[in-house]
């Protein structure tokens, strides 16, 4: 884990939540100079620490109005068959997060797609077809409560 001094912390919690900004607003907001601030951000960024910057984007305003949380469990559990999953899910565009899991699942997938149909093209045409796939338990968003992208960075400046 890299050193991260106060003022990273203070980067990266602006950059977290204004992507946009520039260079001269965030060293203003951190207190630093503009060539200071530059240099950070380019350690930072070469440390992997800020892997990328991206837009955010409404689902329901580009028609993806059914988000589900689908719960996998492989039937084996043999390298081989653990990385045909994992390729499996890195080609489905439908599957926004996925995460090994411990317990009685193997995985969780974050889907979004655009209604039930789509769900159900989406479970019977690629997820139970994929090799290993012994059972899958599907939950779907009713409301999101909270939804943040950022990471609780405060906590590591205690």
């Amino acid at each position: 884990m890299a050193s991260l001094d106060r003022t990273d912390l203070r980067l990266l919690a602006v950059l977290q939540g204004e992507g946009r900004i520039t260079n001269a607003e965030l060293a203003e907001r951190v207190s630093l100079s503009a060539s200071a601030c530059l240099r950070r951000l380019q350690r930072l960024e070469a440390d992997g620490i800020i892997t990328g910057y991206a837009a955010q984007i409404d689902p329901q305003a580009v028609g993806l109005g059914l988000q589900a949380f689908v719960r996998v469990q492989l039937a084996k559990h043999e390298a081989e068959a653990i990385e045909r999953f994992v390729e499996h899910v890195n080609g489905w565009d439908e599957v926004i997060a996925c995460h090994a899991l411990t317990g009685d699942m193997d995985y969780l997938l974050h889907i979004y797609v655009a209604d039930l149909k789509d769900f159900s093209r989406f479970l019977l045409d690629h997820l139970l077809n994929a090799a290993g796939v012994a059972d899958v338990n599907s939950s779907f968003v009713l409301r999101t409560v909270k939804r943040s992208p950022s990471l609780p960075l405060s906590q590591l400046e205690r």
